[in-house]
């Protein structure tokens, strides 16, 4: 469903958009439903009875006499799956003054034990029927609501009862054993740790700044520790028994199922839930205040400089209707204009910030905003205010052109119009989100089809006038208020942030300047090819094809998704053609200096403008053995897309400017690396685990400085030049379309000369030698956070791949073993991982590893518990009931992903220079069937021995040694 009231809280999560760090899964921010509505009665549960938008019609929606609501749809993409879906109309918002954490500390209650299944079960039964734990069998808490998810393998009725029978324990039926609590506690407290980052400490300064006074202000889902640590027993169960109760609860199914048999299930499990309690009260949000001007400068070492700018309004809880959905679509064009403003801008040489948008959005229900976001180097951030605050102004005092309003009605029709074709084969977890989503915004579910037909109905009726009106109020109300995160401090403090802020707003500006339109230039690339030999692989349904100039292509139509299509083109020798006695910017430049670069005949803002009504796009990235374009469309624009691609391999531009705003950009990434253990470690880990190779890892900042674009341009460019070149496409496309839009691209380029031959040291990559003690890495950020990791070295998965998916089993078995004993048993870390990696390119380089976050004075216990699991599993067979746990998630992931264009995409690749490539995807089901707890033994034997781990440690810099406890905090 397309919404447009779904919006995301730009200012929260404006670092991590902008930086790529992820904020922890209880604190995504996006519009909630009204808290504070009158709970809904069975009568007159949905959005649809008072609105006059349509739902879905292959959604039957439904409520229970105990009130509890269900949304059931069929849907066989992937095929034989189900999704499904318990919410509980209730989160941190919900909780009183001294029960803040416990909504979050309850979802992870109710894995630890019910009435009918024993603390521990719930996973491992689950994981029985081919659902891995965090993958497949996962929980959710937000400000607003609590959500459980269950992803099933199949539809068979015992994983259809099993799942249901879970989700109506965790209903009404939690026991919540002092014990079990206990454990659970030093969970949270790693949960809280390991999250504990710059990003989320800006969200924390944030909140109480927009909304002081009101309950959003101290209710983050994780809680205050002191709660985590010492509530007793019955504050779970009162929150419990007044939230968790039917009509509070909504069951979302969907998936390749019988629609009628799946509601007759849901009546018997959940017909008798009662809840004699009483109903919980809905929040108080607070009221939002009269505020003037105002500046807040978040000081965080580590984090992004940014800075964010509100104008605050009250929450607008107007109910969903085609009214409402027109003044949004109004209210995203404004938006659109200015954020392509911005963007403009910041392709431009020395642009003033490294990113910048605007928009408005809902802070779950306590109020409504519009607000500018910039994110700039540190130090800058007058030239990035002064920049972000005209460009707004300019657009409220110019408004927007004709032209401008048309692009963006045409963005806005090509993306409906994609995801209305794509409407009959929506994924299955995709439409159970998004009916979860419709629920907790308290929208009525719609079709892509009537989406698209709303708009082009609308579309002719929005003028220019309009889209002005609406930006005007988008940046008007409570204001502005500015929040400013900088890793150090600002000379002047907030009043010179204010003054510099007042002087921009008395700056005038001028009319904006519309670029020209700009015709396509690359449509003829020579004479179109034949191919010159054509073959089928038809137990794959693929086809393979050769054109005279070397070009080689695999094409496999699918009907996974409608008008969907993907493709791949190789050449050269990737990290093979790299210098391996020099680090150099290609693995962390070139794929934005090639696309931002754009091309010989267009920058890449003209590539926006004119490609702006086509579904296309281009990516580009160093592989290990090949350079690779990436891009995605659908069937109309492919003759488009090819031409974008082969624009791209035969006239990149290279322009300086996104490789100089790249290096600029740099160093303050490498300091928010920096500023977390798992961040500190991926800085280091990519270059040690390779034996110092600099082809792998992340630079420092002197090499940042002396990195050069002509050496980035030549290595790649030249390695293009040579080789065959390797194009794979998967989706709706009939095989004939392949060969022409190849024919008339690729294929009619000149003939390639040979490949160089990769040397001995290119093909060398050596794990590195044992460690006796942990190699000593350190972090800037807190000095309770730490991280421990082990590596053993295995195999490689050229040529036969079954020793390396023994391996990559035997990994899995880990990941138990850890889950169970570092986890569940000693509450030592939140997620602890393991897993394996074997290279197709480098020989006899493959790795296992175990990596956990837990504070540093539990270091050395993990790594002996490390060992003495390492050991259990060479002294010992595993069980059965382990293997299968293990194995069966692994064969079912492999399932669900092969219902999918992206894996197809990715396992096609070399099949016409790798004959071993099409076995390994014939084999791969088969292959993890047959492996035995003997094999499993035999290679914890071979690779999990002591002499050959290689270990490290993440302390921060001012830290105790690990065999210390460290300061309380």
């Amino acid at each position: 469903m397309i919404s447009p009231r779904r919006l995301l809280l730009l200012a929260a999560s404006s670092t991590a958009l902008l930086t790529g760090a992820a904020l922890p899964a209880w604190a995504e921010i996006a519009a909630p439903a009204p808290v504070s509505a009158p709970t809904a009665t069975p009568s007159d549960p949905w959005a649809q009875t008072a609105s006059d938008l349509t739902p879905d019609a292959g959604v039957r929606f439904g409520v229970l006499p105990n009130g509890m609501r269900y949304a059931i749809m069929h849907n066989a993409t992937p095929p034989h799956q189900a999704a499904l879906r318990l919410r509980i109309d209730a989160g941190s918002l919900s909780e009183r003054d001294d029960q803040q954490g416990l909504a979050h500390f309850l979802e992870h209650m109710a894995f630890n034990g019910s009435t009918h299944i024993a603390e521990g079960d719930m996973t491992k039964n689950l994981e029985r029927l081919g659902m891995s734990f965090g993958g497949d069998t996962n929980a959710q808490t937000s400000f607003d609501q609590t959500t459980y998810m269950l992803n099933l393998p199949n539809t068979s009725d015992e994983v259809v009862d099993a799942s249901l029978f879970s989700l109506r324990e965790v209903a009404s039926e939690l026991l919540f054993a002092s014990d079990a609590v206990d454990r659970e506690r030093g969970v949270i407290e790693g949960e809280e740790r390991t999250s504990d980052s710059p990003g989320l400490r800006s969200l924390k300064a944030l909140l109480p700044f927009l909304a002081p006074g009101q309950r959003l202000a101290d209710r983050l889902p994780i809680g205050d520790l002191n709660i985590i640590r010492t509530a007793p027993r019955d504050r779970f169960v009162d929150f419990y028994r007044a939230y968790y109760r039917p009509e509070r609860a909504t069951l979302v199914a969907v998936g390749d199922f019988d629609v009628d048999a799946m509601e007759a299930k849901i009546r018997a499990k959940f017909g008798d839930w009662t809840n004699t309690a009483a109903n919980g009260a809905d929040p108080d949000l607070g009221q939002i205040q009269p505020r003037q001007p105002e500046t807040l400068i978040h000081v965080e070492p580590g984090g992004q400089s940014s800075a964010q700018i509100f104008w605050t309004v009250p929450h607008d809880d107007a109910p969903d209707n085609s009214a409402e959905r027109r003044k949004s679509v109004v209210r995203s064009l404004a938006s659109a204009v200015l954020n392509r403003r911005l963007s403009d801008i910041g392709r431009q040489p020395n642009p003033p910030f490294i990113g910048a948008g605007g928009g408005y959005q809902s802070l779950f229900n306590a109020l409504d905003a519009g607000s500018l976001s910039v994110a700039f180097n540190p130090g800058e951030w007058k030239p990035a205010i002064e920049a972000v605050e005209q460009e707004e102004r300019r657009l409220v005092q110019y408004g927007v052109t004709a032209s401008e309003l048309n692009r963006e009605l045409t963005e806005f029709r090509t993306a409906l119009t994609a995801v209305a074709a794509g409407a009959a084969t929506r994924q299955t977890p995709s439409l159970a989100a998004g009916l979860v989503n419709s629920v907790n915004d308290d929208e009525v579910f719609t079709n892509p089809n009537d989406d698209l037909k709303r708009f082009n109905e609308i579309a002719p009726t929005i003028t220019v006038d309009e889209v002005n009106e609406a930006a005007r109020k988008t940046f008007s109300g409570n204001g502005p208020l500015v929040f400013v995160t900088s890793p150090v401090p600002i000379e002047g403090g907030e009043a010179a942030v204010t003054a510099a802020l007042e002087a921009s707003r008395a700056t005038p500006v001028t009319a904006p300047v519309i670029a020209a339109d700009v015709q396509w230039p690359y449509a003829d690339f020579g004479t179109p090819a034949q191919p010159s030999h054509q073959s089928e692989i038809a137990d794959l349904g693929a086809t393979l094809v050769t054109f005279p100039n070397g070009v080689r292509m695999t094409v496999k139509p699918t009907t996974f998704a409608d008008k969907q299509i993907l493709i791949t083109v190789r050449a050269g020798n990737g990290y093979l053609d790299l210098p391996t006695d020099r680090p150099t910017p290609v693995t962390w430049a070139a794929g934005s200096e090639m696309t931002e670069g754009g091309l010989g005949k267009l920058t890449a803002i003209q590539l926006d403008q004119v490609t702006a009504g086509n579904v296309v796009g281009v990516s580009f990235g160093a592989d290990q053995n090949a350079f690779q374009f990436g891009g995605s469309t659908q069937p109309q624009d492919l003759n488009l897309q090819m031409q974008l691609m082969a624009a791209y391999f035969t006239d990149a531009a290279w322009r300086p400017e996104p490789f100089a705003k790249t290096k600029a950009a740099f160093p303050q990434a490498l300091a928010q690396y920096r500023a977390t253990p798992a961040g500190a470690f991926s800085l280091a880990a990519a270059g040690l685990l390779a034996g110092n190779d600099p082809r792998f890892g992340l630079p420092t900042a002197d090499q940042i400085s002396a990195a050069s674009l002509d050496d980035m341009r030549q290595i790649v460019s030249q390695s293009l030049s040579r080789g065959p070149i390797e194009i794979v496409i998967v989706g709706d496309i009939a095989v004939a379309d392949a060969v022409a839009a190849v024919g008339s691209t690729f294929a009619a380029l000149p003939a390639r000369t040979p490949a160089a031959t990769p040397s001995a040291q290119a093909l060398r990559v050596g794990f590195p030698a044992p460690t006796a003690e942990p190699v000593q890495l350190h972090h800037t950020g807190l000095p309770t956070q730490a991280l421990g990791y082990v590596a053993w070295p295995s195999v490689d998965s050229i040529g036969d791949r079954k020793p390396a998916r023994i391996v990559n089993l035997l990994a899995r078995v880990l990941q138990l073993r850890v889950t169970d004993e570092i986890r569940e048993k000693q509450g030592a870390a939140y997620s602890p991982g393991a897993a394996a990696t074997s290279s197709l390119v480098f020989p006899d380089y493959g790795y296992v590893f175990i990596q956990v976050e837990t504070p540093p004075e539990a270091l050395p216990v993990f790594f002996q518990t490390a060992d003495a699991i390492a050991a259990g599993l060479r002294d010992a067979p595993v069980t059965e009931d382990e293997l299968n746990r293990a194995r069966l998630s692994a064969i079912e992931s492999i399932r669900r992903s092969q219902a999918g264009n992206g894996y197809w995409l990715g396992a096609l690749k070399g099949v016409q220079t790798d004959p071993t490539q099409i076995e390994a995807i014939r084999t791969v089901i088969s292959d993890l069937e047959a492996i035995t707890p003997a094999d499993l033994q035999k290679a914890a034997q071979t690779y999990l021995q002591p002499d050959r781990a290689w270990r490290a440690e993440v302390t921060a810099e001012t830290a105790a040694p690990a065999t210390a406890a460290p300061a309380a905090q």
